[in-house]
């Protein structure tokens, strides 16, 4: 009775699994918004259950929705496409934060036409779904937008007419309209939703308050240690000394330091400001999960910790300080700005580069405002020393004297930039999945920065700026100490300890060179373990179970070993892939059955190499199209021959490709899981 349940829940199992899923429905539309512009609107309606992916996803994250427009000179693109609120959650399986939407999602893309001609925009969508059970792979389909003659025409006619304002307001209306004849009438339901919807609203408000905050925190920090550098410590006692010689009473000096502070405020403010203001905010989403912005700062935070050693100084012309200067001589409220100023100018060479990358952290969050709070924070700390001290000069027999401990603390901000940036050249590692720096090699970098950096605080290095050093201060003594402390507690992450205290920063560790670290014998028990490679092969973190990610290779191997296949539909942005890996795979009963008994062969659906030159076929499920990544080529292998486009999906076959018994998706279920893959080994071994 037992056997027959465990067929019937295969056979149910085989119907629920072994099908082409499509949730989300894609509809167009034009709506005109006067000055010869339209918004291209784009709406999907999501089955229940099923979630569709933001535009902007974090790095190592599932595949984010992303629109490619095909280019015609009779238009041109307004910006960059918009989306809704949707959700966003802390995913426990990326560790991040994700945005996603559900039900429904409107994207709209602004264009402005430059003829009076009918229009056709041609456009590309490449998205990803998810559910609690299955993530389909990577799709494309294509978007057509129509716009007549007259349409044009008409709107000309009306841009006369009408004020501008006047017309903007009719748009809105029209799209308000347009979009309410597609919804159902707003019911109980529905106000659940807006409810929830508010809910959601107000948690990603105090997400992105908590995150702002930690901006500011962090940017204050860096403006106390860039207070502490050679290029900005010895101007706090000439400071001083001009505003006790300009200012004839303490009421009017105290008046004098207030406005020099806020003066320096509002200069790294408004650097802020444009920083925000130039790249707007679709840019700044796009520094996370752009390969190219992210080598970029890698290179520049190189140059500035190579600067902070002491191999060169970033400096500013000195033109511009000779202006300043002369602007500073004239007093008053213009020549105090103008102090303020030049501090900024001269201080250029210590301060640029932690500004620079104070920048480049807070606009790489992708909030607008991050830039912004992060200047405001770190020119708090740069200005209320010199106001208290412009304010109070008697206050300046406590300060200590300047000496080599100033260049100590810019060589350890250097350090500190060094280390950083392999967090960005990580990045890119991790999206174009290059596997040059796996998580052993992160880890080993860092070892290799912060033990020196030790070594350095010890007195066994000395580089070109330092002074000699005859003794250690107790604080350099503490300092190092600490820095050793953390370098002897990375070490054993080389062997596969989780390093809770940096685990924002390494690669996961699923993304290394040898699943328990280097060296490690854990998981000997398996036949991977004591297996010399084959082509084509590794051991797959963390698990030491021997895949391929080639079809053809896999099959080979398992004709050379005599074994059963399970061949593994996966994608790296899988949510529920990573579950069974993580909660499934890692018992011992299922964990020696993929280790000795059959061969394993991972296609990632979602695998973005391109194909090889040559090997570029057409796509049978969409013809005309071809297959660009390699991924797509097990997508679509996958839909055609098993019926289905969900992953994880597993199969176990022989090693000729027939199946030894139908096919499964997510199981979360260990002992539903071993009887399957049980199943399909002793069907292989009654042929």
């Amino acid at each position: 009775m037992k056997k027959i349940i465990i067929l019937l829940a295969f056979f149910i199992s085989a119907i629920s699994f072994s099908q082409i899923h499509n949730p989300v429905k894609w509809s167009t539309s034009v709506v005109a918004v006067g000055e010869g512009q339209f918004d291209l609107v784009i709406q999907t309606t999501i089955e229940d259950g099923w979630h569709l992916y933001s535009q902007s996803v974090p790095d190592d994250g599932p595949v984010p929705t992303a629109f490619t427009f095909t280019k015609n000179a009779n238009f041109e693109l307004v910006g960059k496409p918009t989306e809704g609120t949707g959700r966003t959650i802390n995913d426990p399986v990326f560790n991040m934060k994700i945005k996603f939407f559900e039900s429904k999602a409107v994207f709209k893309q602004r264009i402005k036409s430059l003829s009076k001609k009918a229009l056709k925009v041609v456009a590309e969508v490449e998205f990803m779904v998810c559910n609690d059970a299955n993530c389909l792979p990577p799709s494309y389909v294509d978007l057509n937008f129509q716009i007549p003659e007259n349409t044009l025409v008409a709107a000309i006619k009306e841009e006369v007419a009408v004020e501008k304002e006047a017309v903007l307001i009719a748009a809105e209306k029209n799209t308000i309209d347009t979009l309410e004849k597609e919804e159902v009438a707003i019911d109980s339901t529905a106000k659940a939703e807006i409810k929830a919807e508010k809910t959601t609203l107000s948690k990603n408000k105090k997400e992105t308050d908590r995150s702002l905050l930690a901006i500011f925190i962090i940017a204050f920090f860096s403006g106390f240690a860039a207070l502490l550098t050679p290029c900005v410590f010895p101007m706090i006692p000439m400071t001083v000394s001009f505003f006790t010689k300009q200012s004839k009473t303490r009421a009017k000096g105290i008046k004098n330091a207030i406005i020099y502070g806020l003066s320096i405020v509002i200069i790294y403010v408004l650097l802020g400001s444009i920083v925000s203001a130039v790249f707007g905010a679709d840019a700044l989403n796009a520094l996370s999960t752009n390969v190219w912005f992210n080598i970029i700062f890698f290179v520049l935070l190189v140059v500035f910790a190579v600067s902070f050693l002491g191999a060169f100084e970033i400096m500013l012309p000195n033109s511009w300080a000779n202006k300043v200067d002369t602007k500073a001589d004239k007093g008053g409220l213009i020549g105090i700005f103008f102090m303020a100023l030049a501090l900024a100018i001269v201080s250029f060479s210590c301060t640029g580069p932690i500004v620079g990358t104070l920048l480049v952290q807070a606009a790489a969050g992708g909030n607008q405002v991050g830039p912004i709070v992060g200047m405001l924070g770190f020119s708090l700390a740069l200005a209320i020393p010199f106001a208290l001290f412009a304010a109070f000069p008697g206050w300046l027999n406590s300060l200590p004297k300047s000496g080599g401990w100033l260049n100590t603390v810019k060589v350890v901000l250097g350090f500190l930039e060094l280390a950083l940036a392999f967090k960005f050249l990580s990045n890119a590692d991790l999206v174009l999945q290059l596997h040059l720096l796996e998580r052993e090699v992160f880890l080993a970098i860092w070892i290799a920065i912060f033990g020196t950096l030790s070594f350095y605080l010890f007195g066994k290095i000395q580089l070109p700026h330092d002074s000699p050093l005859t003794h250690i201060s107790v604080g350099r003594l503490s300092l190092g100490l600490l820095t050793l402390t953390f370098t002897i507690y990375m070490i054993p992450g080389l062997w596969g300890a989780p390093l809770n205290l940096i685990s924002a920063f390494p690669p996961a560790q699923h993304y290394s060179e040898s699943p328990y670290g280097v060296g490690s014998s854990q998981g000997s028990g398996s036949t991977a373990a004591t297996l010399e490679i084959p082509e084509g092969a590794h051991l797959m973190a963390p698990h030491n179970i021997l895949a391929f990610t080639d079809y053809d290779l896999g099959m080979a191997y398992a004709k050379k070993v005599n074994k059963p296949v399970m061949l593994d539909f996966t994608g790296y942005a899988c949510v529920n892939c990573r579950k069974m890996e993580q909660q499934v795979w890692p018992k011992e009963q299922i964990l020696s059955i993929l280790n000795n008994e059959v061969v394993l062969i991972s296609l990632y659906v979602d695998d973005k190499r391109p194909l090889p030159a040559g090997e570029e076929i057409e796509s049978k499920l969409r013809p005309g199209k071809k297959l660009k990544y390699v991924g797509q080529k097990w997508s679509e292998f996958q839909t055609i021959k098993y019926k289905a486009n969900a992953q994880p999906f597993y199969v176990l076959t022989d090693n000729e490709g027939e199946n030894l018994i139908d096919p499964v998706g997510y199981t979360p279920d260990v002992e539903e899981y071993q009887n399957w893959l049980k199943t399909g080994v002793a069907n292989y071994n009654k042929k």
